[in-house]
């Protein structure tokens, strides 16, 4: 009985874990068949280099750029604003913090990434646009900022939740000789814990990295539905997730080229975030060979 109970706990695990592998592939395959047909009325070379994005208009234009800066630019926004202050706040927690409080603190923390996405659209939307236009002139009511510093805080919980336990599993025998050759609590913060805490470090922006790309109601919601070529975050753009929304809303025919062209910038999606995964994965495992 023993024995049967651990075949069928293997079994288990590995009847889940090719679970696992069929739905990414079958995920895989269809937006590679369809995004297939797409190229088959489409040229590769227009949907890469064109400035514009029209498919929904009477001239229309297969570009992919302005999705791509818009998403982009939203992401680096969200990232610029979220990996100091999600760093910091893991660095407070794991070094300076009482144990009582960072008991406390950090499942407060982690419950920001419990809100609905919608939820942080809207206040995207109503509060920060206005708070922003307060003193930036100009700013649009639609505007990449706005989306990106609320995605910013989305993500806040990502990288300051995963980059404490990295902190916290540094042994305390690299604590103890900084401290014994004369660094302060900072120094040893910044020159000992987080070079040796950096694969996991690491781990966590790329996380986060890969969360603001793939964010969708943020975006749609605050971000604005105006695919442009710009990297100026003032004004409205649209990005790729934030499209796929608009078109699946059912407005536009089903099987249609139109329709097919959420495959395309969804296969875009999806081969862009496997190359930036694959480089940050590299770029991780240069680290732990560098500091382990």
């Amino acid at each position: 009985m023993r024995k049967f109970k651990e075949v069928l706990i293997e079994k288990t695990l590995l009847t889940s874990a090719l679970i696992t592998i069929l739905v990414t592939l079958g995920i895989i395959l269809v937006l590679s068949i369809e995004a297939f047909n797409f190229f088959r009325e489409v040229s590769i070379v227009d949907f890469l280099t064109d400035t514009q994005w029209t498919p929904l208009f009477t001239e229309k234009h297969f570009g992919i750029m302005p999705l791509l800066s818009g998403t982009l630019l939203t992401s680096f926004i969200a990232i610029v604003f979220a990996v100091p202050v999600g760093l910091t706040i893991s660095i407070y927690i794991s070094e300076y913090a009482p144990k009582s409080f960072r008991k406390t603190i950090k499942p407060a923390l982690e419950l920001l990434a419990a809100v609905p996405t919608v939820v942080y659209g809207f206040f995207a939307l109503t509060v920060v646009t206005p708070f922003l236009q307060s003193f930036i002139p100009g700013l649009s009511g639609f505007n990449s900022l706005s989306a990106g510093l609320v995605m910013g805080i989305m993500i806040i919980p990502f990288i300051s939740s995963l980059s404490e336990d990295a902190l916290h599993a540094v042994p305390n025998s690299l604590r103890e000789a900084a401290y014994g050759m004369g660094s302060t609590k900072l120094q040893n913060a910044f020159r000992v814990l987080v070079p040796a805490a950096s694969s996991g470090i690491i781990v966590s922006i790329i996380l986060a990295i890969s969360r603001a790309i793939g964010e969708t109601m943020i975006v749609a919601i605050a971000a604005g539905q105006q695919p442009r070529l710009t990297m100026d975050p003032t004004v409205p753009v649209e990005t790729i997730t934030a499209y796929i929304v608009q078109v699946s809303l059912g407005d536009v025919e089903h099987g249609s080229l139109e329709y097919r062209t959420i495959f395309a910038a969804g296969i875009t999606l999806f081969i862009f975030t496997f190359l930036l995964n694959t480089l940050s994965y590299r770029i991780r495992k240069k680290f732990r060979e560098k500091y382990e």
